[in-house]
């Protein structure tokens, strides 16, 4: 037992030994957290208190699994197996299961996961004859999880002429009847879905004294891993425990609270004294992960929340160099100097590998320019906690219709698309497809030209549906066949419903979802530019195809490499170190979001979030941002974020005209970036749909009157600074190759590039 208590420090021991009654253990990034909840438990059982009665509560499987390896590596295996240490959804459908049926559940009741979940609703929908784009099965299911972990049962949605009211000006009046019934049916099922794990919990707690009385009575210990992320539900079945015997450990860094859009609720740590008079409160401020600089920086701007629990985390580790701030024309130059500012300082230090560093972004979206700036210098690397940009559902459904526009005969891509968005073409009629097609050894596609000499069985509404499916792509092909790539995809998303759908859908995935297909839409568009600029007058939806699948091809990343850079947003990387991090899109209304601008506790919930980002560093830390980028639909120009104010200068190596309101000559507002072209007509077939905000890509004017020789220095709005190293050809041909900093060469047509010579 000693051995364990001397390696730690006066506030983990403090924090450790203190068994009187309630206590919050405030526990800065680096300061040991998991150690001191670990040493802790093992403390309480050297102490005699048999391991079935404490309770520890975690937030994931791996955090429950990796503490109880470190226990079991303090005291005896066998008796580190006996505590009841889980997630709050493991621990809680344990007692559930025990107690089923006091709540009318069965003892081996299902568990629906999300994918269940949704699969239910969409059946409950399509059974009351609702419009699935009014009642989306994702947003209806955000909804009842929502209310769910709010402790709003069925019933009382029903009654509470507030959420009632809401539902009917969003245009989704019989959602509450949408609830009653998926709640209905999942106990006729004997099943519950995740968010009833706690909701049921707190009902068999709340209606049943005796149940509550005899886990209170069991539970002679109860303790609580990163306690800002609780939610209300998780938050009072913890109250409703320990509120008797008060022996009660929570841990958790109000500092580090960036979850709200889940239900997390910061005020349950910052307010747990005033439920428990008698808490004790231990600070552990010692950071043994990060430099001096970086812990000081990441000190400086988030004691510029009001709410919070004054506390002043230090480091000991050496003083390491000022955190990087750099600024760039573009959010593609951005990406590109990322990149090469990783490859130099991996080369520059034989301690580095790939793997030593991580980038870090507020939205998925960002991560498209970052993949395709690491690919194109052979940087290995790993999206962490999602999927690479291209591999997203909402990007493979669009480019699914790109692939069919160039070859209708594709048949996974017409598979994908047929019936999205819904157009009423189930599985059966597309089973009956792939039957005939096989039967005559053709394709989907020449079965759907010609269904009846092909024995296609399906009624006349089926037929029609189909042959509208059939002239819809027919007339993109033909879109495609005059009009350049970029024109091409934004008709398609348009005219295909796809960017409707996502208009309609206001959460904070569908939002993401939308922002992710507008990122595609630029990437089109800059393709199509810099081919034209390197001298190809037309770009088809094919050039682009072709590149996209040499970005996607998942060959070159084999397993067996492990040395990668990691990107991944700021949400994901809680918990997480790197020797090196970048943190990419330090701009107004990016981060922080625009949204939270509105609030003041939105905005303090941001400086968490870059907080976090700052402190997940080692050694070294840079932060970026980009004086034009394209969001929501177009091309903007950018303000550097509040948040680099926010952080004292003495920690940060700052650009020189960081927050100077002069920007380059191409980037005048009177001299926009992108003008707007005249949007592209319907098929003449096809209802014209609501406006709805798509890019625009048209290119400045022409800089075919600059006079350039070799040697001279350039701006580029795209790559950057740069210099002349040739010119040939002359007049409408001439043609400039040029070094850039970050993007290295490239051969530019002068009639068709942005320059400015400086």
């Amino acid at each position: 037992m000693e051995d364990y208590l001397n390696g730690l420090n006066d506030s983990q021991r403090a924090a450790v030994t203190y068994t009187g009654g309630t206590s919050l253990v405030i526990a800065g990034a680096g300061s040991g957290k998991t150690r001191v909840l670990t040493c802790k438990i093992a403390y309480l059982l050297q102490q005699g208190i048999p391991p079935q009665t404490i309770l520890a509560l975690t937030f994931t499987n791996k955090a429950a699994k990796e503490m109880k390896e470190r226990i079991a590596g303090i005291v005896d295996d066998a008796v580190a197996h006996h505590l009841w240490m889980g997630t709050f959804h493991a621990v809680f459908s344990r007692i559930l299961r025990s107690e089923a049926d006091r709540i009318g559940y069965p003892s081996d009741f299902t568990i629906y996961d999300s994918t269940d979940s949704k699969n239910l609703l969409k059946a409950i929908i399509k059974e009351m004859q609702l419009d699935d784009k009014e009642y989306r099965p994702g947003m209806v299911q955000s909804r009842i999880s929502n209310a769910k972990n709010a402790l709003v049962t069925c019933h009382r949605y029903e009654h509470d002429k507030e959420l009632v009211d809401y539902d009917i000006k969003a245009r989704i009046p019989l959602l509450r009847d949408i609830y009653k019934r998926y709640q209905s049916r999942c106990h006729q099922a004997g099943a519950m879905d995740f968010d009833d794990l706690l909701l049921q919990t707190n009902i068999l707690f709340r209606d049943h004294s005796d149940v509550l009385e005899k886990y209170r009575n069991f539970f002679q210990y109860i303790l609580v891993d990163e306690y800002q992320d609780t939610n209300f539900a998780q938050h009072l079945i913890v109250q409703r425990l320990s509120e008797v015997h008060g022996r009660l450990t929570v841990v958790g860094d109000d500092a580090q609270s960036i979850y709200s859009f889940r239900g997390a609720n910061i005020d349950n740590i910052l307010q747990l004294g005033s439920k428990y008079p008698n808490c004790q409160t231990f600070k552990l401020e010692r950071n043994y992960r990060s430099t001096r600089n970086i812990v000081d920086a990441a000190n400086s701007l988030i004691h510029k929340n009001k709410e919070q629990i004054p506390k002043t985390v230090y480091s000991e580790n050496e003083e390491g160099s000022r955190i990087q701030v750099f600024a760039s024309l573009s959010d593609y130059e951005e990406a590109h100097a990322i990149a090469s500012k990783i490859e130099g300082m991996q080369h520059g230090n034989s301690r580095y590998t790939y793997a030593d560093f991580a980038i870090l972004y507020r939205t998925n979206a960002q991560s498209r320019l970052l993949e395709e700036a690491l690919r194109k210098r052979g940087i290995a690397y790993k999206i962490y906690g999602g999927l690479s940009f291209y591999q997203r559902k909402e990007i493979k459904d669009v480019i699914a219709y790109f692939r069919l526009i160039v070859n209708p005969h594709d048949e996974e891509a017409l598979k994908r698309v047929i019936n999205y968005p819904s157009r009423g073409i189930g599985d059966t009629t597309v089973g009956k497809l792939s039957e005939a097609a096989v039967s005559r050894a053709v394709s989907l596609w020449t079965v759907l030209q010609e269904p009846a000499d092909y024995g296609l069985s399906v009624n006349a509404g089926t037929l029609r549906k189909l042959t509208e499916f059939r002239e819809l792509i027919a007339a993109f092909t033909a879109f495609a066949a005059e009009h350049p790539a970029e024109e091409t995809a934004e008709h398609t998303v348009k005219y295909s419903g796809i960017y409707e759908l996502l208009m309609q859908d206001r959460s904070v995935e569908g939002i993401g979802k939308r922002e992710n297909t507008d990122e595609l839409l630029k990437g089109i568009a800059e393709f199509t530019h810099i081919r034209r600029e390197e001298g190809s007058e037309q770009t088809s939806l094919s050039d682009f195809l072709s590149e996209v699948s040499l970005l996607t091809d998942q060959d070159k990343d084999t397993a067996e490499q492990t040395d990668r850079v990691t990107l991944m947003t700021v949400h994901s990387a809680k918990g997480l170190e790197f020797c090196n991090v970048f943190i990419a899109g330090l701009e107004e209304d990016l981060f922080p979001s625009a949204p939270a601008k509105e609030s003041p506790r939105a905005i303090e919930e941001e400086r968490r979030l870059l907080y976090v980002a700052l402190t997940r560093a080692k050694e070294n830390c840079t932060l970026s941002y980009a004086k034009s980028r394209f969001r929501n639909g177009k091309t903007t120009l950018c303000n550097p974020s509040r948040f680099l104010r926010d952080i004292d200068s003495r920690f940060l190596q700052m650009p020189d005209d960081a927050f100077s309101p002069s920007l380059p000559h191409s980037f005048r507002p009177d001299r926009p970036l992108y003008q707007q072209r005249q949007q592209p007509q319907a098929p003449s077939h096809l209802q014209p749909l609501p406006s709805v905000p798509l890019s625009s890509h048209a290119s400045q004017s022409p800089s075919s009157d600059i006079r350039l020789k070799a040697g001279d220095r350039v701006l580029h709005d795209r790559f950057g600074e740069g210099e002349v190293t040739a010119v040939e050809g002359s007049g409408g041909d001439a043609k400039a190759t040029i070094r850039f900093a970050h993007s290295g060469e490239k051969k530019i047509l002068l009639k068709f590039a942005r320059l400015t010579v400086l």
